[in-house]
């Protein structure tokens, strides 16, 4: 199980990408081509063709770390195949992570503080 701090920001690739890149190949490939540095303290999200998989690459303060996932017979709930990224919080990620649609989950509406008379 991952569990993403609030404060982390994470970044989905909306394009597929190839699985058979390791950890090193798809930081690269997130600094260069969608300008996020995984080496900065992001985590960079993405998809295989297939709806199945998921490859998470983030530095941890001590190396570079990969988490990949296979869902068995059923797939993540992706954003539309478009050029560029998407920012997504962490309570998503675990939704995405878990199978469910994570679209679904928002941040509470908070109401802003009235004046004191």
């Amino acid at each position: 199980m991952l569990t993403a701090p609030a404060s982390l920001m994470i970044y989905v690739a909306t394009q597929p990408v190839d699985f058979r890149k390791g950890a090193e190949g798809l930081a690269l490939l997130a600094k260069e081509t969608l300008g996020r540095d995984p080496m900065k303290g992001v985590a960079v999200v993405f998809r295989a063709k297939r709806a199945d998989r998921v490859k998470i690459v983030v530095w941890d303060g001590r190396g570079l770390v990969m988490y990949w996932k296979r869902l068995d017979g059923s797939g993540f709930k992706w954003p539309p195949i478009v050029a560029g990224v998407m920012r997504m919080n962490a309570a998503q990620l675990s939704a995405l992570l878990a199978g469910m649609d994570w679209t679904r989950m928002h941040a509470p509406r908070i109401p802003q503080p009235k004046a004191l008379a």
